[in-house]
């Protein structure tokens, strides 16, 4: 016999175990099943990587889809993304460090990936999606026009089942069932590798130093729960605690500075973390060397990041999370894009369930949905080169959290996303942003390459800028349609005076860096508004320099 149900999400993972709470939160009859390779419940810690989250896929797992009450009890609560210009160096409080010394009004968390996935498999079972586990997807066979898909599966030894869907979703992650069978696989011009691990017991950044001024930069001596970002030139090593008492590190890099060759194994990373992060690599040995025991687990990936052709289709299907598209680590978007593409998806199949037509609708999401992903790329392509540049990251760091926080968090908190009719009117609007975006990815990269990367002994807080911290606050404002609009032309106003700003300080520092690029961006988006005051970190004094730089 073929069941028969509404929609079936192939993959039980962290994209479809939310897509299949969303559906439920919107429409309590809907019957989905999910069908999960692994066996449930799985482990803590060794689990996955997307471990940190920012502020559109906390609110999505938090506020969207009621889950709010696990996070806080069950997750740890992060202390913000945390950056130190740490290659080569012994001590951790002669370095620029870039983060805040207090929390900033919106919260996210860090997610032991293995106890959040089995309380979202619980918590879909006791809103009625059925859940299997431990399953095999054998066969799918795509419809055309109203006839349904259907899918053919195995759990165990037991015989294959068959089932129906009118909505088929991919959910399975890199195995990406679905794209492969309709040949929607697609290159991008980022290449990037990963490896990571994760060890029994905790990584006190805190402890690092025992300097009491570097100690008191923060109110909390809570630096650890940071996303930590340890970077150089070409990589960066993530430290990210998890709430089962583990803590997961991660090696990202760009193959042009750093083969993988050198790190795809724990003995290799080791040995090139004793190179570039020493303070890091004898925290691990004064972990591990006493109870090897404590390393959890190892893996590396290569070109981990892809696009894809087309996620939605009319054709009632989809693609969510890592079987369609994956960026880059470096800001933690990849729940942000499930939280985006899930809400796409339900949209779309609230549409079909109202019997209203869909052709229009799924072209204009996909659309968005690939210029979001095409845009976020930016930061990250071409641009690993600064990541050891402590005079120019962080002026990228506020760029493109000026961006996110202007323009993508803004349509999602404010439940704009699929408002066609907000889109519409913003359209203009919106592409100077993107162009914007186009033009200071690139003066960014170009200044790094005259940039001197002086290396001060200073924290550079995010929380000090108080235009800053009052843009990321502003996520929380209820907006009507018109304020709405307003709020979304001030991010592009927004945006031109603080590439303005970047050029005049990068100009100032070296003339002849080219800033004409940039600027005719700035004049075709309306020009600078003298509305805005400083909103770059000050410029540090010439007896800044005085002192010798921090060696190598």
């Amino acid at each position: 016999p073929t069941a028969e149900h509404d929609v079936v999400i192939m993959g039980g993972g962290l994209a479809g175990l939310t897509l299949a709470l969303q559906l439920k939160q919107r429409f309590a009859d809907i019957d989905v099943r999910v069908l999960e390779r692994r066996q449930h419940p799985v482990p803590h810690a060794t689990h996955k990587v997307g471990e940190s989250t920012v502020e559109i896929g906390a609110h999505y797992f938090g506020h969207v889809l009621g889950l709010k009450d696990h996070l806080k009890t069950a997750q740890l609560q992060k202390f913000g993304f945390r950056f130190f210009f740490s290659d080569g160096q012994d001590n951790i409080d002669q370095v620029t460090e870039m983060g805040v010394g207090q929390a900033l009004p919106v919260h996210s968390w860090q997610i032991d990936r293995g106890i959040f996935e089995n309380h979202l498999a619980e918590e879909a079972r006791r809103r009625g999606v059925r859940f299997d586990d431990g399953v095999v997807v054998r066969k799918v066979q795509m419809a055309e026009g109203t006839a349904a898909h259907q899918v053919t599966w195995q759990q165990g030894d037991e015989p294959p089942q068959h089932c129906s869907a009118r909505w088929l979703v991919d959910a399975s992650g890199r195995a990406a069932l679905l794209k492969r069978q309709l040949g929607l696989a697609q290159a991008n011009d980022h290449e990037g590798q990963a490896v990571w691990f994760r060890v029994a017991g905790r990584l006190a950044v805190d402890d690092w130093s025992q300097d009491p001024a570097w100690r008191q930069r923060t109110l909390t001596p809570t630096r650890w729960l940071s996303t930590n970002h340890l970077v150089g030139e070409g990589y960066w090593v993530w430290l990210i605690p998890l709430s089962s008492g583990s803590h997961s590190v991660g090696i990202v890099a760009d193959p042009k500075y750093h083969p993988l060759e050198q790190m795809n194994t724990f003995a290799g990373a080791m040995s090139w973390l004793r190179k570039h992060q020493p303070q890091l690599a004898r925290a691990l040995d004064a972990l591990l060397e006493p109870a090897p025991e404590k390393l959890q687990d190892f893996a590396f990936l290569r070109h981990f990041s892809y696009g894809c052709k087309q996620t939605f289709s009319s054709q009632r299907w989809a693609l969510t999370g890592e079987a369609g598209r994956f960026l880059d680590p470096f800001y933690s978007p990849g729940s942000d894009f499930i939280a985006i593409g899930n809400t796409y998806i339900t949209e779309l199949i609230a549409r079909d369930r109202a019997g209203k037509l869909l052709a229009a609708h799924t072209e204009v999401y996909d659309r968005a949905f690939k210029t979001f992903y095409d845009n976020t790329l930016t930061m990250f392509a071409g641009q690993y080169g600064l990541f050891g540049d402590p005079e120019v990251l962080p002026h990228k760091v506020i760029w493109d959290y000026t961006y996110y926080w202007g323009v993508m968090a803004q349509m999602f908190f404010h439940q704009r996303l699929a408002d066609l009719a907000s889109l519409s009117k913003l359209r203009d609007d919106l592409a100077h942003c993107q162009t914007l975006n186009l033009a200071a990815q690139a003066f960014l990269r170009n200044w790094g390459q005259c940039s001197a990367r002086r290396n001060r002994a200073v924290m550079l807080d995010q929380g000090h800028l108080s235009w800053f911290k009052d843009l990321n606050g502003s996520l929380q404002d209820t907006l009507d349609d018109n304020v709405y609009l307003e709020r979304l032309r001030e991010s592009k106003r927004m945006l031109t005076s603080l590439a303005q700003q970047l050029i005049h300080r990068g100009c100032a520092e070296h003339p002849t860096l080219d800033g004409s690029a940039l600027q005719q961006a700035v004049n075709h988006a309306g020009g600078a508004s003298a509305h805005y005051g400083p909103m770059l970190f000050p410029a540090p004094e010439p007896a800044a320099f005085a002192q010798p730089a921090v060696p190598a």
